[in-house]
């Protein structure tokens, strides 16, 4: 093997000189190089042990979070919401760092640190022109505090007296299913996430906010779903006198129509003949944007907006609490069939006169498609009994709506359930609400807790308005615990069956949800 002894040697640490430029010998190490591009007479290694291109940038800083909503401070003021060791936290910590802007910043990273040692570690590499054609770059670590502090919003919900905004939802009916329809409705599409506080009052419910638009967007929801209308009011809290700078207080009153579901309702005749010329006495079987009307002895709809209601408002002649027990002696198909109504002529009895005497009445019907003879079903007493409603003693004294008053309107099925079911498969989530300074008393605690087992009936038997709600499966433990402490869980019963032997409706497992934060706090149990 030969070896030419002439041949140049390239060595790996230092560049090639060309052959017709100068050369110079380095001062610090003495090297040979380029003298034409030698940065101070240094040669590239000495120059990155001699030139710090992070200096001037910080090695230590200070991160804030608010450990009640996990939220961190951008300053000045502004609350962002970042998880661990994600972009967003990371742009926030060198967004902290000062002279970080005077560099390029080629790589950032989290270095892992024990998750209870409050401490974040950030490796950076940033490049820099130390000298003319000189480009240095450089690795470093910049290690965090995280420090507590409580944001503006979480100081203002633990304080009294300093919410801007407030919505006050009232509807002046005797019973709450409406409030607990409208419930399900902001849950399941978290119109209150903004709220610092929700408090129950008599008729309703008020929602504070920290600032004015978060309300404002919290009524244009309420618009979205319930015929409602809204005031809007202001107090000035104080004021500048230098800067003539104000502070108000807005309140927003939403009242919402005191029309519910299953309602019976006799229209004003002008009203009728406006929207459809529908028969007067009809029954509201649902409540959306608009009331939706139906008449049940011809199945004809019939939709009041709510520009039009609150132009003349009206108010139910009967509610849910005045249904009466009747009991299907007969029944015969005999019209068109619109959706789940079918028209049929019915001759029924009321329960409590089964025995005593042979009193039946014969009437229309839209429950063709459910009834049987032999079935229970609620409806409105009509013969009889003594309204105070002046649209009603209009009907009567008409000549063409005095003879079409019918003796008995019957509404929906009834299931005569053993006892209030506690083993359903299938609940609904509740908002946390403040009582106020009284707790209710006994009697209007067994009257909402009525008016809150109802109300899972009427979501068990009616699947448009189960279509809109958010159901969630039961979990056995949740379910034991809640048998246990008496609490408010909807459920049913897969072999439920009423006392006459028939089954009760039932819901799907196909139809329910998962509860992911139920299931996360159960693994951290």
């Amino acid at each position: 093997m030969s070896m030419d002894i002439d041949a140049p040697v390239a060595l790996p640490s230092r560049p090639l000189i060309p052959q017709d430029s100068a050369t110079i010998l380095c001062c610090n190490c003495g090297a040979p190089i380029d003298g034409t591009s030698a940065a101070g007479a240094l040669c590239y290694d000495c120059v990155k042990l001699t030139v710090d291109i992070s200096e001037g940038i910080q090695r230590e800083a200070t991160l804030h979070i608010c450990r009640d909503c996990e939220r961190w401070l951008q300053p000045p003021a502004h609350w962002i919401t970042a998880s661990p060791e994600s972009r967003e936290l990371l742009a926030l910590c060198l967004r902290k760092l000062r002279g970080l802007s005077k560099v390029r910043i080629i790589d950032a990273s989290f270095i892992w640190t024990e998750p209870h040692s409050r401490r974040i570690k950030v490796k950076i590499t940033i490049q820099q022109e130390a000298f003319q054609g000189t480009i240095l770059q450089q690795t470093f670590e910049v290690e965090y505090v995280v420090a507590y502090h409580q944001c503006p919003d979480c100081a203002k919900s633990f304080t009294a007296n300093t919410w801007r905004a407030v919505v006050q939802v009232r509807q002046k009916v005797p019973h709450k299913r409406t409030f607990l329809y409208l419930e399900q409705l902001i849950l399941k599409h978290s119109a209150h996430k903004e709220t610092i506080n929700i408090k129950e009052v008599k008729d309703g419910l008020d929602f504070f906010y920290a600032q004015r638009n978060h309300a404002e967007k919290f009524v244009d929801f309420l618009t979205s779903v319930a015929p409602v209308r809204t005031k809007k009011s202001q107090e000035l809290i104080s004021m500048d006198i230098h800067t003539s700078t104000k502070s108000y207080k807005f309140s927003f009153s939403v009242e919402l129509v005191p029309i519910c579901k299953d309602d019976l309702v006799a229209l004003p005749i002008k009203l009728a003949k406006q929207i459809g010329n529908i028969s007067p006495l009809t029954i509201c079987h649902r409540v959306g944007t608009s009331v939706n009307l139906l008449d049940p002895n011809t199945l004809q709809t019939a939709d009041v907006s709510t520009p039009i209601y609150w132009r003349s408002p009206f108010t139910s002649l009967a509610d849910v609490q005045e249904l009466v027990e009747f009991v299907v002696m007969d029944i015969e198909p005999i019209g068109p069939q619109k959706g789940r109504f079918l028209l049929a002529e019915a001759t029924v009895a009321r329960s409590s006169d089964l025995g005593s005497n042979d009193v039946t009445y014969f009437t229309r019907t839209h429950l063709g498609a459910v009834l049987h003879p032999g079935d229970s079903v609620m409806g409105y007493h009509l013969t009889g009994t003594n309204f105070n409603n002046p649209n009603f003693e209009a009907l009567e004294q008409s000549n063409a709506y005095s003879s079409s008053i019918p003796d008995v309107i019957l509404v929906k099925k009834f299931y005569a359930r053993k006892k209030k079911s506690k083993s359903r498969n299938w609940r609904l989530k509740r908002m946390n609400k403040d009582e106020g300074e009284m707790l209710p008393k006994k009697q209007d605690q067994e009257r909402m807790e009525r008016d809150f087992e109802m109300f899972l009936r009427d979501v068990e038997e009616d699947t448009e308005l189960r279509s809109t709600l958010a159901l969630y499966k039961a979990q056995q433990e949740k379910k034991e615990k809640d048998r246990m402490e008496g609490l408010e869980t909807a459920s049913v019963a897969e072999t439920e069956q009423t006392e006459d032997g028939e089954e009760v409706p039932k819901i799907d497992m196909e139809e329910l949800l998962d509860d992911f934060n139920e299931l996360e706090v159960q693994d951290e149990e």
